[in-house]
């Protein structure tokens, strides 16, 4: 049993149950005053906290970050920044009817262009009216003060605001101080408007080296969809959009800085939160040599002056010159050029045609690596090479040349250039004086045989295929041949059979005649004609594979990077070179011809290169004189292909000059002042050839 004496508790004393009830009280009392506070907070005065919370927005505020320099061999700049002033509107200040026209009008562009381009119309979507008289009058203060339009201003804001609603919108870049001044002392009457400050590209060689350098621009919508390659990369940002400055863009872009801002409805700073730093790009270095690189878009401007001067419109045309041992780009270049300054800052529609339309000479093509030309008589080492290879001749082989000769049932007739009849010749001496007929007959010889000699060879000394050549926009060419003739021959039947053209129609869609491979298109082929293509660098590699004895380099453009200090982060060398057998011996039949056209009597180069110290630095060079016949007419592409050992400096140089007229002419003389400068640096003397062969 339990003891109910032990089982029982002790009484409450008076002083206990005092102390209780008063703690009790007084947390009642802190509890009340808590939730008074609360219901007072949420319920009594929640609207106008609500309404302070919403009015005070954190804005991150992107920082740009200079982008790294591009420098040459020898560091000389090629590329580089400066800070330019820029005018920009706060989107906070813009009147919210102004803010719903741009993102309609965004919207019916968006629209429009998900259509097909048949049912677009003709016209584009008109740009809004200004939304309000007060944002009106501040357009017509604006306009005045950077010499703009009223309706350029509306344009460029209702466009930003379109694509990205809550970013400062841009009205004019790169303004002189005084009207920076002028807008900073008079700010009441300009609310909204700001000035700051942005890294532009400078390009201190202008015209120099322009389409491999490239340009740069604002990262669009499409290229943020690449998130491997633009990681980390906000909308607004600076990106490269051409050339090195695309191809290298990861290294020269740097990381840009950010900086949190707290502002309210008004558009004023509430306090400023934490900022990161940018980071600069690091530096490029090239494998140009800025001097060289000088000259021959010197001596490519006086080929086309030559060509002119022989009657030939001589408009445009490229160069490449590049160390043969390891595919150092020396020089490369395109004329017409342009000055990437240009590019720097913002431009209107209609002085960018007049710059850079077909019209203008499409100064931005890259045209020795994206322009695809029939060779000419460059292409002949291939065909040298396929005729040894095949056992249909040696070097010591004659071929009887007599001006002309006809083959086939139709009797077509293939001749040297003017007619001209060179006798009996061998290898080095059809080389030296360029026999077509020598090549004609190698060129109908290797037609039958199996396993299409001459393409292959071709493909082999890298025609038909990009070189992989770090910059963008190369082009691949073309080696014609049986499958590539039935293809052409398909597209046009199909294009036709859609169009309803019968496949006996003269005019049809223009991709082909639908004709059957013939030996004439080897022929063609055997003397860089026909439907051969390729680019200036396809033809310079091809001689520098076989100068190399076969050995198969990369070209390149980069040569390392760095960092701001001007030490080395990162090599850019290419990989492995590939290696293509070649015959020693037949090799050396083909460089001792190519070496005769240069410099022995009745060489087709050899008046060009009078003069030329070929005991210390021989010649190995070939003319070309390429027909085209296109929608403007007849007209003769100038070729010269030029190499030219040295233990310390080998180079291989390329150039052609687009309606020309013979290689002799115009591209020779330019190789002669590029070689001047590359191993005296001088350009030395130009001097047109007289041969008048293909």
């Amino acid at each position: 049993m339990i003891d109910p004496v032990s089982d029982r508790r002790p009484p409450i004393t008076p002083q206990l149950a005092l102390r209780v009830a008063f703690i009790g009280g007084l947390a009642f009392v802190l509890f009340g005053i808590v939730f008074f506070r609360l219901w007072y907070l949420q319920v009594l005065d929640g609207d106008r906290y609500l309404a302070q919370a919403q009015s005070n927005r954190v804005r991150t505020e992107r920082i740009q970050a200079p982008r790294g320099t591009i420098v040459d061999r020898n560091g000389n700049v090629l590329v580089q920044n400066r800070q330019a002033t820029l005018v920009q509107l706060d989107p906070e200040q813009i009147p919210q009817e102004e803010k719903t026209a741009a993102l309609e009008w965004g919207q019916r562009v968006t629209a429009r262009l998900k259509k097909p381009k048949g049912q677009r119309g003709r016209y584009g979507v008109p740009i809004p009216e200004v939304a309000t008289p007060e944002l009106e009058e501040r357009f017509k203060r604006l306009a005045r003060v950077l010499e703009m339009s009223v309706d350029e201003i509306q344009r460029r804001t209702v466009q930003q605001i379109a694509q990205v609603p809550y970013a400062r919108v841009t009205l004019k870049t790169d303004v002189p101080d005084k009207m920076r001044d002028y807008i900073e002392e008079r700010q009441e009457q300009f609310p909204g408007v700001e000035v700051g400050q942005k890294y532009l590209r400078e390009y201190p060689q202008r015209e120099l080296a322009a389409q491999i350098v490239g340009t740069v621009g604002e990262v669009s919508p499409k290229q943020l969809e690449d998130r491997k390659r633009y990681r980390g990369v906000s909308q607004g940002a600076i990106v490269g959009q051409e050339g090195l400055e695309y191809q290298y863009d990861e290294f020269l872009r740097g990381r840009d800085g950010a900086t949190r801002i707290v502002v309210n409805a008004q558009g004023e700073n509430r306090g400023q939160g934490r900022t990161r730093e940018p980071r600069v790009g690091h530096t490029v270095k090239l494998t140009l040599d800025l001097e060289l690189q000088k000259a021959a878009q010197e001596a490519l401007q006086r080929g086309m002056m030559a060509a002119r001067g022989n009657g030939n419109r001589g408009d445009a045309g490229a160069f490449v010159a590049m160390d043969p041992t390891n595919g150092e780009i020396l020089a490369l270049g395109s004329a017409p050029s342009f000055d990437p300054n240009v590019l720097s800052r913002p431009i209107s529609q209609e002085r960018y045609e007049a710059l850079f339309s077909e019209e203008a000479g499409a100064p931005r093509f890259n045209r020795a690596i994206a322009s695809q030309y029939a060779t000419g008589s460059t292409f002949k080492t291939v065909t040298a090479y396929a005729g040894l290879a095949a056992g249909l001749v040696t070097p010591e082989t004659r071929i009887a040349d007599a001006g002309c000769i006809k083959v086939g049932l139709a009797k077509q007739e293939f001749c040297n250039a003017g007619k001209t009849a060179n006798g009996s010749v061998d290898l080095r001496e059809a080389m030296k004086v360029s026999s077509d007929i020598y090549f004609y007959r190698l060129g109908q010889n290797l037609n039958p045989l199996k396993g299409e000699i001459l393409q292959s060879w071709a493909k082999r000394f890298g025609f038909g295929k990009t070189t992989g050549i770090d910059l963008p926009g190369e082009a691949g060419g073309n080696v014609p041949d049986r499958d590539w003739r039935a293809r052409v021959g398909k597209a046009e039947a199909d294009c036709r059979k859609r169009r309803k053209i019968p496949l006996t129609a003269r005019a049809g869609c223009g991709i082909s005649d639908m004709r059957p491979w013939t030996f004439g298109d080897n022929m063609n082929l055997s003397v860089g004609q026909g439907d051969l293509q390729a680019t200036p660098l396809q033809l310079a590699l091809s001689y520098a594979i076989l100068a190399n004895g076969g050995k198969v380099v990369e070209p390149h453009v980069g040569k390392l990077v760095e960092d701001d200090r001007g030490r080395e982060l990162q090599s850019l060398r290419r990989g492995a070179p590939k290696r293509v057998k070649l015959d020693a011996g037949y090799r050396e039949a083909i460089m001792d011809g190519l070496h005769q056209a240069a410099s022995a009597p009745g060489g087709t180069s050899t008046t060009t290169f009078e003069g030329w110290p070929h005991d210390r630095y021989p010649v190995y060079g070939k003319t070309g004189t390429a027909e085209v016949i296109n929608a403007e007419g007849y007209f003769e592409q100038s070729w010269y292909v030029a190499y030219v050992p040295s233990p310390t400096k080998p180079i291989v140089v390329a150039v052609t000059v687009e309606k020309g007229g013979f290689g002799a002419e115009a591209a020779a003389p330019a190789v002669r002042q590029i070689l001047s400068q590359h191993f005296f640096n001088k350009p030395g003397v130009f001097k047109v050839g007289t041969s008048r062969t293909n």
